[in-house]
């Protein structure tokens, strides 16, 4: 069966780029986005979400090297420890205060960050249709050095009008 995602364009935003009012509020934090075609837009969440986890450009252990297709892992988790079922859909509003309050943790965020961070997270995170957030795992899914991030948030947003799935990870090193 073909694969009903291609990947389409990534970004990264280094918190260490910008300039906070506190040198180190930047906390090492980070952002990646990685966007994907809906090459079968009336597939189903489910069907997307086990599309995403299947796809090369998931296998992502965000330790600076990149997405390979060999990788077995995923962030801090075991590749295999991540299914749809570890998905949890939520609402636009509850998505955006889980990443709001994990940028603003350290206080405010410079503008020329805000403004990025509004392009690349917000705005698609409003957009959204269906928002999945990574719940189900833990520290039994950890790979051998998994659990390294203090913080590590994973959302799916599938924005069906834009035809387009985008996978957002906020974490810091």
């Amino acid at each position: 069966m073909e694969s009903p995602l291609t990947h389409d364009s990534s970004s990264f935003l280094n918190f260490r780029r910008y300039s906070f009012r506190s040198p180190h509020a930047h906390a090492f934090r980070w952002v990646n986005a990685k966007r994907f075609r809906l090459r079968v837009p009336s597939a189903g969440d489910r069907r997307l979400l086990a599309a995403l986890i299947g796809h090369a450009w998931f296998r992502d252990a965000y330790a600076g090297g990149g997405a390979h297709a060999d990788e077995t892992r995923h962030g801090s988790y075991r590749l295999d420890a991540i299914t749809p079922d570890t998905y949890e859909r939520v609402g636009r509003e509850e998505g955006a205060a889980v990443l709001r309050m994990w940028a603003d943790r350290y206080g405010e965020v410079p503008d020329d960050l805000e403004a990025d961070l509004r392009r690349e997270v917000f705005e698609p995170l409003a957009r959204a249709d269906g928002v999945h957030h990574l719940v189900g795992v833990g520290e039994d899914d950890f790979h051998d050095w998994g659990g390294v991030h203090d913080e590590f948030h994973e959302f799916v947003l599938v924005d069906r009008f834009r035809g387009l799935l985008t996978l957002l990870v906020a974490a810091d090193d």
